[in-house]
This record gives structure tokens, sequence and C-alpha cells, in this order.
């Protein structure tokens, strides 16, 4: 995930496989649209809330589908925590932190040092949450409705992975619900890490504005999948687009919650413990 928040904005000279051109960033389009007075109406749960007629001919991708009923996470499709990484520090991603009750997916944010915590890596005073998907995927629509976390930890959905000479990050959101200027920003980035011809890490995206705070309810975050472009979705509106030029390599799906001291701010001790509550992840494909 990104450092800090101006990488969000990087501007770059590049070729091939390098970061994007100016000719290429002026293709993504940001929309701020004065949201309906009522949101999408949903008429079937078969597919994407943005999509009711399937124009796009979509069928569920069970792989990443889950409706988190009682029972606990299933570990055929998610793990506890993230494998690759212990969290942003100072706060350390707890497998405890990660449940399935009532119908929903629970992240939390919490004060706590709990035992195992890897303090001599900077680990120290807050734990999060972390999910990670057992399969990778490239292409589709994937779908959450969620209501995130009333702290400065995040609550974000994202993709990471790649192929060995690709290494590549899609931040469908990263929302501080109540760290102080962004309680209503939906900030969507697409990052490369790697590709044979550019060995550093550049990004690029923007913020969508809700109408009002995201902590206060539920809402619908999409995010539409193809090799010619890539489409965010906010209550089953589009704000956000751009070309497809370097997101093409299978990648893992990550919910999570971190700490992010140099972007959204420490959370205050008050707000805690805070939960990340998905009711849903939904996938598709493409019929072939």
């Amino acid at each position: 995930m990104n450092l800090i928040f101006t990488i969000l904005y990087s501007v770059s000279i590049a070729s091939g496989q390098g970061p994007l051109t100016d000719a290429q960033k002026a293709k993504w389009v940001d929309y701020h649209p004065n949201m309906p007075a009522e949101a999408v109406k949903r008429t079937s749960e078969r597919y994407p809330l943005s999509d009711q007629a399937d124009v796009g001919g979509w069928v569920r991708y069970e792989s990443m589908t889950d409706e988190f009923r009682e029972g606990g996470l299933d570990l055929r499709k998610w793990k506890y925590t993230n494998p690759d990484w212990q969290g942003r520090q100072p706060g350390w991603f707890d497998p405890a932190n990660s449940v399935v009750h009532n119908g929903f997916l629970e992240l939390y944010a919490r004060k706590a040092e709990p035992a195992g915590m890897p303090k001599g890596q900077g680990y120290h005073t807050f734990t999060t949450a972390a999910i990670k998907s057992t399969a990778t995927t490239c292409y589709g629509y994937f779908e959450m409705r969620a209501k995130v976390m009333n702290s400065a930890a995040s609550s974000s959905f994202w993709f990471t992975g790649g192929d060995g000479e690709h290494a590549n990050e899609i931040d469908i959101f990263e929302i501080g619900g109540n760290a102080p200027g962004f309680e209503r920003k939906m900030h969507i980035t697409v990052h490369s890490w790697r590709t044979p011809e550019y060995k550093d890490h550049w990004g690029f995206g923007s913020a969508f504005v809700a109408p009002a705070r995201l902590t206060d309810d539920f809402h619908v975050y999409g995010f539409e999948w193809d090799p010619q472009e890539l489409k965010f979705y906010y209550d089953g509106v589009l704000v956000r687009k751009g070309p497809n030029t370097h997101w093409h390599q299978a990648l893992g799906l990550n919910i999570d919650s971190e700490t992010m001291p140099e972007w959204f701010g420490l959370p205050n001790e008050a707000d805690l413990p805070s939960v990340y509550r998905i009711a849903y992840l939904r996938a598709w494909k493409k019929r072939t």
C-alpha cells in the first residue's frame, strides 16, 4: 500500500512498461457526480449493482465470493492474515482481529500489545487486521458491501501480486473513516512495483469525495477489471475509470485495516476498538 499520500499523484516520464506518460494519465477520468437522490436500485442479487441488467454477461466467481455466514472464516477462500506482510508499523495484523460474527466479516483495530507482537520490528500500541484470498485472479467484477471503521485506522479493499517479472497493485479503496479531513474521501489508486523494463515503484490515483461521512452507513464498492479498462464504482455509480496499460497479471485480493501515521495519522485511542464490517464480497467473471 502507498506509504505517503503524495505518492498517489506522482508524476513521471515513461515509456513501455514504466510509469504512466502524461498522455496515458490524460485518459483517466474522475467523476464527482451529484449522487442520485436514491441509490441505484438493486433488482437482482445475481449481478453487480452497477449492471442489474447483466449487460456484461456475468457469472459468479465462487473463489472470491463470500456472504460471511456463521461458522467462521472460510479457510478454503481466505487466510486469517496477510502471509507476506505483518502490517504497517506500529499497527500489527493480529489474526484474532479477523472474525465472522452475526453474518458479517469484522476486522478490528485495537489498542493492544498481545503476546506474539514483534516489537523488535517496530510494532507496538495498536493491532489491526487483514485477510487475504487463497486464490489469485485476473479480470472480473468485484463488489463489497461494507461499513468502514470510525477511526483513523484505514479500511481498505485492494489487489496485489504478480508473475515474477511484474508486481502490481490496484487499490479499490483506502479510507480513513475518522481521520480529520478524510471522512468523505474514497482513495482509488493503481500501482506498479516492478516490470521487466522498470524496477521502481510508482502510483497514480485520486479521491472520490462522497456526499456524506463514509462511516455513517453501509455502502457498495465495486471494481470492474478487463483487458481494456479499469472502472471503480460507489453505490452503483461510476466514479473513476482509466485504460488498462499495466494490470494484466493474476493478483490476490486483500481486505484489511492498517495504521497509516504519515497519511491518516495514528488512531485516537478514544475511537478504539473500531470495526470495519463487511456484509459480503461478491465476484463475477464474464461468460465465455
